[in-house]
């Protein structure tokens, strides 16, 4: 398969000036069989899945300005293999579940899902500018609830006050950013209200899909509520356009740390040299590469996963050819809601009393030895430990 590297230039189209409005994209956005055949030769398996998309499962939604990233005659582009139906999506696969991370199990209070103790997920919202076609919560995404008022998340809302524990509330759906400012505002006062909640954190792939989004409207709705960090969704280093960047550049100068979670695909970027390119492209704008995730088994994404074996193996090839700052964690959320695991290739070669014999990314083993440590010391080390 040919691998895409280069960091590409937008070829979004230029002679509608209301193109660079957001509110023009999301209106403007392919929604249908026909004015997706319209855009791309589609293929068979495109075409079958396309069909598919229109009578059940995720639907089809695509911003005029990523489509115009996306290859018009090649189906295995990595923009196009995102957001295009195929027919693979019928297959099923052992080990394939509707919501692979249990969240209906985990839902605390309506649109609320709670899986650790000190944090929560808020689904404000069922749409998204593009539904990308791993998704996640392909199971609620476009099925045409939209938005949820600000009554309709009350319930969450006074889970959240009753619950001092939680100091951390991710803010997701759908993607928030593709919601009206003043709602998403009012919201956000809401969430800002409650005094126990220390961070707000939005997960979004408008930076990636919906750049223009990034507005100085939007800016200074957004920025009376920090701490407030943006998590996006970058996964292919075409994705990193300039207008890409010029979004992530405004949210980093406006104070909002911005943090990206890449999804492994097949195909797409499982490949050491297209996730460097990546990862460096996005410390150059001063987003963090921050989780690597190993690809959810959802319904109907087989075609799109790697197998754990070959994840590590590129997480492998990654390790010493990137600095800290641009090198993610591999994490694998675990089925059915239980938590993320950190994951790592097999670094330790052999352990016995006092010495590890460590393997380092160049293939060379060497041995570490602990210090030595009397009776008790241990002991007498946790007495005298303080915060």
């Amino acid at each position: 398969m040919t691998r895409h590297l280069v960091v590409a230039k937008s070829t979004a189209p230029v002679e509608e000036e209301s193109a660079s409005d957001w509110r023009w994209q999301l209106r403007n956005a392919v929604t249908s069989v026909d004015s997706l055949a319209q855009s791309l030769s589609l293929t068979q398996a495109e075409l079958e899945g396309a069909r598919r998309a229109e009578r059940q499962g995720l639907p089809i939604a695509i911003t005029p300005y990523y489509l115009s990233l996306a290859s018009q005659g090649d189906a295995q582009c990595p923009i196009r293999m995102q957001c295009v139906p195929t027919i693979a999506e019928a297959d099923a696969a052992p080990g394939d579940l509707d919501d692979p991370l249990g969240e209906v199990a985990h839902e605390v209070a309506p649109h609320l899902v709670q899986r650790y103790p000190d944090r929560v997920l808020l689904l404000a919202t069922d749409r998204c500018a593009v539904y990308c076609r791993f998704c996640t919560r392909s199971r609620m995404v476009g099925d045409g609830g939209g938005v949820a008022s600000l009554e309709q998340l009350l319930p969450a809302l006074d889970y959240i006050r009753a619950h001092p524990e939680i100091r951390d509330v991710i803010v997701s759906g759908g993607d928030p950013l593709a919601m009206a400012t003043e709602r998403l505002e009012r919201l956000l006062s809401a969430v800002r209200s409650i005094p126990t909640v220390e961070t707000i954190r939005l997960a979004t792939r408008v930076p990636v899909t919906l750049p223009m989004r990034i507005t100085d409207e939007l800016l200074r709705a957004l920025r009376p509520h920090h701490p407030l960090w943006v998590m996006t969704h970058f996964n292919h280093p075409r994705e990193v356009t300039r207008e890409a960047r010029a979004a992530c550049e405004r949210l980093a100068d406006a104070g909002f740390p911005v943090m990206n979670q890449t999804v492994l695909l097949r195909g797409i970027n499982d490949n050491a040299e297209v996730l460097e390119t990546l990862f460096r492209a996005l410390v150059r704008v001063r987003v963090r590469p921050y989780y690597l995730l190993q690809a959810d088994p959802v319904k109907g994404t087989a075609h799109l996963r790697t197998t754990l074996d070959e994840s590590l193996a590129i997480v492998g090839m990654l390790q010493g050819r990137l600095s800290g700052i641009a090198l993610p964690k591999f994490i694998c959320d675990t089925p059915g809601g239980f938590g993320k695991v950190p994951l790592l290739p097999e670094y330790v070669v052999h352990r016995e009393a006092g010495r590890t014999t460590l393997r380092t990314f160049r293939g060379r083993e060497v041995v570490y030895v602990d210090p030595p440590r009397g009776e008790g010391d241990n002991a007498a080390s946790q007495a005298t430990r303080t915060l």
